[in-house]
């Protein structure tokens, strides 16, 4: 199967019914499930369940009203995107009969099968948990929340992004801009190598005297050798005139420490100062931490799960999906998470029934704008394996962009990858 074929075939849920093989199910007797989360699981979990049993009683709980994509966040930081295209609301998905409340969930009783949000108690039948990540506040030395003011993450869009946007554009020709890495797992594996490419095209090309400069806690990262091929083309990596260094954790790269008031970062064994003019910090991640107060997360912070049904390892009844579960080689991606979404909902509905559930795919795909008309990506299907419950990808299925790929190859590949966003985020609020 060609990349068109592979995409058409991805587009906008049909995936449901290709790879997953969802049969007709009846409608069911009104069960009420909940879902925590208004994001790319949360969202697509809501309105697939209602898609597959339109008696259910399904409510989504987000505590924002609107919700803003970090997919497509990173051309918001490098200017060739306004914030407002990457802003949705939950206004449409109420038209699929999906009770939507804005506010946040305070607690629960899982055995009781209740949510709290605010005052109020719901009772669930089933309950899914997408509540995507939280900072690690202080497991890099210094790093806190008020100090994410000073060096934003931008890990989470929004606000974050902008502040982020206006710093770029706030710094003087010959600054130096300092984007730190964390080590695995991590919400987008290749978003800060992305960043890095988007931020130095701005520098190209309005701050030419400056340059950025990647602090890495690992010696690898998703898609690095197109990373790499690409700043060699576009951006002189490897030059002394190179916008982009990378460091590995091997190169002095690992950073143990900031100091927001002096904007600098503390690297490698010794621990050197570095100071930036804008200063990224990218810190590790956890699930969020609604999952920690339901009790879903283990000691590393992350949700263990039923591969094949996303069900709980900790909680009967309760799914979790998205960035904030443990699902084996599937990275924490917002494709990723639709196509576990579908999954669960599939699983939700068998098991309500009481009908056995039919054996899973999965697949996820991830394009990464790295400079004007050109684009990188990967793509891969996954199968569930029964005998050691885990996610394990498919051979010879997807793969990633080839080094030998034209120029007008790599302008496809980056409006593949703006197609990408506008179906992710119809098939997510339309």
């Amino acid at each position: 199967m060609n990349r068109r074929e592979f995409l058409k075939t991805t587009a906008l849920g049909s995936m449901a019914a290709g790879l997953i093989s969802i049969p007709y199910i009846a409608k069911g007797a009104g069960q009420k499930v909940i879902v925590i989360g208004g994001g790319a699981g949360g969202t697509i979990a809501a309105k697939y369940l209602k898609k597959m049993d339109n008696s259910l009683d399904v409510t989504l709980i987000e505590r924002n009203a609107d919700y803003f994509t970090c997919f497509m966040s990173n051309e918001v930081i490098g200017g060739d995107r306004k914030i407002e295209s990457i802003k949705f609301n939950y206004e449409r998905l109420k038209k699929h009969g999906i009770n939507v409340i804005i506010g946040e969930v305070t607690g629960g009783d899982l055995n009781a099968k209740t949510i709290k949000v605010g005052d109020k108690s719901l009772n669930y039948d089933k309950l899914v948990v997408s509540p995507g990540v939280d900072m690690k506040w202080g497991a890099v030395e210094g790093y806190d929340e008020a100090a994410s003011e000073k060096m934003p993450h931008a890990w989470k869009a929004g606000p974050q992004t902008a502040l982020l946007r206006k710093q770029l554009e706030a710094m003087p020709d010959g600054g130096v801009v300092l984007i730190t890495a964390p080590a695995n797992p991590f919400r987008c594996p290749p978003g800060p190598y992305e960043r890095a490419s988007l931020v130095a095209q701005y520098l190209k090309h309005h701050k030419p005297k400056s340059k950025v400069i990647v602090l890495d806690a690992k010696d690898d990262f998703a898609k690095k050798g197109l990373f790499e091929q690409a700043w060699k083309e576009l951006y002189g990596y490897g030059t002394d005139k190179s916008l982009i260094e990378w460091r590995s954790a091997a190169n002095q790269g690992k950073v143990s420490r900031v100091d927001a008031a002096k904007n600098a970062v503390y690297a490698g064994e010794m621990g050197d100062e570095i100071v930036g003019a804008v200063v990224n910090v990218i810190p590790p991640q956890s699930a969020g931490k609604i999952a920690t107060a339901l009790g879903l997360t283990n000691d590393a912070g992350w949700c263990p799960v039923n591969r094949k049904t996303f069900e709980s390892s900790q909680a009967k009844d309760v799914h979790v999906i998205g960035d904030a579960c443990m699902a084996d080689a599937m990275p924490k991606a917002a494709y990723a998470a639709n196509s576990q979404a579908k999954v669960c909902a599939a699983a939700i509905v068998a098991a309500l029934q009481g009908k056995e559930m039919v054996a899973p795919a999965y697949v996820n795909t991830c394009y990464s704008i790295v400079g004007h008309d050109y684009g990188i990506s990967v793509a891969a299907v996954y199968n569930y394996k029964a005998d050691d419950n885990s996610i394990a990808p498919v051979q010879g299925a997807g793969g990633v962009s080839a080094k030998d790929a034209s120029a007008e190859d790599r302008k496809r590949e980056m409006l593949y990858g703006l197609s990408w966003f506008n179906n992710i985020t119809e098939d997510m609020f339309g």
